[in-house]
């Protein structure tokens, strides 16, 4: 691939492929209407951050600072 050849990337949305072009200020989306449906969909809570399985693995452990030297 020469240094002119843009690479070619699929959309997240509608797979359309398009260039990764930097002149596209909505990539890796291929238009402003993708990138907002998807905006739309994380706005909604249709996807989500996966939490882990296991409670424990949420709490932090609690630190052990040394006592502070009681005043008189």
């Amino acid at each position: 691939m020469s240094s002119k050849e843009l690479p070619i990337v699929t959309c997240p949305h509608c797979g359309k492929e398009h260039q990764w072009d930097i002149s596209n200020r909505f990539r890796p989306f291929c238009s402003e209407r993708c990138k907002m449906i998807d905006l739309g969909k994380w706005a909604n809570e249709e996807y989500r951050v996966a939490q882990p399985a296991d409670k424990d693995e949420q709490d932090f452990p609690t630190p052990d600072f040394p006592e502070p030297p009681h005043q008189a």
